[in-house]
């Protein structure tokens, strides 16, 4: 990675004041391509010492988990406005790494990211008798029908439309060379005070029903 361009999605993460974390300001320096004058054995040595800082702070999660108070936690994760934005890209590139970096470990991600929801639902139960089931699948999204989704989108019939046909179609409509970000956010914008309002009104139209059919 180019130290000069970095891309949008890591602005909070590497930006040269933060504190340290499991990271070294030192290390990200590194990672990041900022500081490149290593010889190819402190290169390894540097690789090494990463390495075994991000081992360790995987260990100290069993140790937070258990004995970091609510409070803290919670403080952990009420950032200000102006870091939400990085915290939450940071705990999305979090599990990324944890599913990329099992694969092929002896136990399956699914199965530890099953039994840790388990014990954090039996934390906030206050009991081990506290039992949920979780899913979890990595389904590919194949082919669609472009014609169909559309003549969904003609007749009003979002709730047709499913999951694997919404990411896919928001996928080729960012590669189609007149898709432009900006103008689709400024015309999103918009519509927004428009869209909240039939949202509204709907909501009344259902309490007024529900109220004249329950008289």
């Amino acid at each position: 990675m180019d130290g000069n361009d970095v891309p949008d999605q890591l602005r909070t993460a590497a930006d040269s004041d933060r504190p340290r974390g499991i990271l070294t300001p030192s290390d990200r320096d590194f990672l990041l391509g900022r500081k490149t004058d290593y010889t190819d054995h402190s290169k390894k040595q540097k690789r090494n010492r990463i390495r075994r800082r991000v081992q360790n702070a995987i260990l100290d999660f069993s140790i937070l988990f258990e004995c970091l108070e609510e409070r803290d936690r919670d403080t952990v994760f009420d950032p200000d406005d102006g870091e939400r934005e990085g915290l939450t890209q940071g705990v999305t590139d979090m599990l990324a790494f944890l599913h990329l970096g099992t694969m092929g470990y002896y136990t399956p991600f699914k199965d530890m990211l099953s039994e840790g929801v388990g014990k954090a639902e039996q934390k906030l139960a206050g009991s081990n008798y506290r039992m949920v089931n979780v899913e979890f699948n990595v389904d590919p999204v194949g082919q669609i029908d472009v014609d169909e989704v559309v003549d969904k989108l003609e007749n009003d019939e979002f709730a047709q439309i499913t999951d694997e046909e919404l990411r896919a179609f928001v996928r080729l409509l960012t590669m189609s060379d007149e898709f432009s970000p900006e103008a689709t956010r400024e015309e999103i914008k918009d519509s927004v005070d428009e869209f909240a309002s039939r949202v509204s009104e709907s909501e009344r139209a259902r309490e007024r029903t529900v109220e004249e059919l329950t008289k």
